[in-house]
């Protein structure tokens, strides 16, 4: 990061700029943000020189052609370094990420997709206007070699990793016809071959495009299919549609299209691309166990089923093994919290002298908070008959602050808990609240985390005071019962 911070400084002629490590989701390069009094960048800092130039070549290339790309302003020596602008926090992921977990865009996430749909074309046909697409990597196009690797991708990343059965020669033969249909439509556009939400900017209201390294010459289909059927995006059959639609009207600009050949071509694409994502989602995620890529899975299981209702009679035996894959059930998709059944849980109070409680759902437990480090009512004779339902107990713990501070923290974790838990779909959650006697401290906590999540997430709550004997269910639509 130190030659980083030096091509700042040497680049801007400020010193000693701000630095931020920018998370990367499936990137091998590492980014930061620089900041100064007046500048904001963003160091890049990647081990591949090729692809490093691959990316400046083609940025400096779209800048000239005025296209919404990040400038490059500086490069290392070695080409292991460069600063390039900043576009800000937001990508179109995130903008509309609110639409992808409630399962339907609002209007204004709905149009900032289709405005990058619109613009897709300006990258394939304006972009490829006098490139030198021998700056790409690793191929300068699209060809029967990057389409087999792509294929082979799938198959050793992803099929043999979860060890499904198949038969290679007759998987190959299949492959073999692929390749003859994806090539059947020469193209000398700009294929940019990872156009998806992750890697396109919010910036002013308008969408920019990031990580075009991988690009090459390519027909325009492989672009399309990768923004609309974005596995994690789960947009509807119903945008997707709109989508297309935006993408002809704007592609009218640069080419006449023929519609019904080009939805023809397009699911031949479609069903490519989301083999590919299973074969980067396999290496990724099982066998690098990076989290997003492994729940991103199911997504892109679930678009396949969809794929494979309408048919592929020209990959017979491909179409057996992918209709065997949609069928595992570890590739499901998450049920929705109308589909799935309910979260319970289960709140105790206790005595540490009389033990934890025994889970007896079979999930083996979950929280134990110790409540002994804060100030214990029990130890004054006006408190001895009194538990931490009674007034006198409550005023009395929450007189210092202290038991509400212990209890802001168990919120945070409760809360991050059960929400993750409804959104996996799972059904049972238990917090156990232990002190010395299970008379004051924990009773106290037990029931006011159980009100908190009642309130908070709607679901159901059981509730018991184990040393008093006490069990109700907090109902938060019906009250306590």
């Amino acid at each position: 990061m130190t030659e980083l911070i030096s091509l700042f400084e040497e680049y801007t002629g400020q010193k000693n700029p701000t630095c931020t490590k920018i998370k990367g989701e499936g990137s091998n390069r590492i980014y930061y943000r620089f900041t100064s009094s007046d500048k904001s960048l963003i160091g890049v800092l990647g081990e591949s020189i090729e692809e490093n130039e691959a990316f400046i070549a083609l940025a400096k290339h779209f800048e000239e052609k005025n296209l919404p790309t990040p400038r490059v302003y500086a490069v290392s020596k070695d080409h292991r370094r460069y600063l390039q602008e900043d576009l800000g926090d937001t990508s179109l992921f995130q903008y509309i990420s609110k639409g992808i977990s409630e399962g339907k865009f609002s209007e204004e996430e709905e149009s900032m997709i289709c405005q990058t749909m619109g613009k897709l074309p300006e990258i394939q046909f304006s972009g490829a206007k006098g490139l030198d697409f021998s700056v790409c990597y690793p191929l300068p196009s699209f060809d029967k070699r990057s389409i087999l690797w792509d294929l082979n991708y799938f198959k050793y990343s992803f099929l043999k990793l979860l060890k499904i059965d198949f038969s290679e020669t007759k998987l190959e033969d299949d492959f073999e016809r692929m390749c003859g249909l994806l090539l059947g439509d020469k193209s000398d556009t700009f294929l940019y071959r990872d156009f998806q939400s992750r890697n396109v900017m919010i910036k002013n209201g308008e969408p920019h495009f990031i990580d075009f390294q991988g690009g090459r010459k390519g027909p325009i289909y492989y672009d399309i299919a990768s923004f609309a059927w974005q596995a994690k995006a789960n947009f509807s059959d119903e945008l997707r549609e709109k989508l297309i639609r935006t993408y002809l009207n704007a592609v009218k600009r640069f080419a006449d299209i023929d519609e019904d050949l080009f939805r023809k071509r397009l699911r031949h694409f479609v069903l490519f691309r989301t083999m590919q994502v299973l074969g980067a989602y396999g290496f990724r995620g099982i066998f690098e166990k990076k989290p997003h890529f492994i729940e991103s899975i199911p997504f892109a299981v679930n678009n396949l089923k969809s794929l494979l209702a309408g048919g592929y009679p020209e990959y017979p035996y491909l179409t057996e093994v992918l209709a065997n894959i949609t069928e595992l059930p570890d590739l499901q998709m998450p049920k929705t919290p109308n589909e799935q059944a309910p979260l319970k849980v289960q709140v105790f109070s206790f005595s540490y002298k009389k033990g934890i409680p025994v889970d007896e759902s079979g999930n083996g437990g979950g929280y134990v908070f110790d409540c002994r480090g804060v100030h214990n009512p029990g130890r004054y004779i006006q408190y001895k008959t009194s538990t931490g339902l009674d007034k006198n107990v409550i005023d009395f713990l929450e007189s210092d602050g202290e038991i509400l501070h212990f209890l802001d923290n168990v919120y945070s974790l409760a809360d991050a808990h059960v929400a993750r838990f409804i959104e996996r779909g799972f059904t049972h959650l238990m917090f156990s609240f232990g002190c010395t006697g299970g008379q004051h401290r924990s009773v106290y906590s037990a029931q006011h985390t159980a009100e908190h999540i009642a309130k908070k997430f709607g679901v159901e709550v059981e509730i018991t005071h184990r040393e008093q004997g006490v069990h109700q269910i907090i109902n938060p639509h019906n009250g306590k019962e």
